[in-house]
């Protein structure tokens, strides 16, 4: 699992093959409950990357992608956005909601 730094960065981390993107925010009670499911997921899938935005660090990128609630998991394919969801999910919920 990755951790967005620099806004710099972002265009060429989400690239890649399958990118899931984790936008949350520190102070989110729902985003720290979801935080151990993705590591475990980020173990257990080698096809996809996981990467964390911290919407209160990277506002620009957090209204570009027109982010109102977190967590939010957006799944990007070759750099291009193919899916997206809202809230806290059960692993089985997301590996599920992943492989669609």
């Amino acid at each position: 699992m990755e951790e967005l730094k620099r806004k710099e960065d972002w265009k060429e981390l989400i690239k890649e093959e399958n990118v899931l993107v984790d936008f949350y925010a520190d102070w989110c009670g729902p985003c720290k409950a979801l935080g151990p499911i993705l590591e475990e997921i980020d173990q257990e899938l080698d096809d996809i990357k996981i990467l964390k935005v911290n919407t209160d660090n990277f506002l620009s990128i957090a209204r570009e992608y027109r982010i109102i609630s977190i967590p939010n998991l957006k799944l990007f394919r070759n750099g291009k956005l193919i899916k997206e969801k809202t809230g806290l999910l059960t692993k089985e919920e997301l590996l599920k909601w992943i492989k669609e």
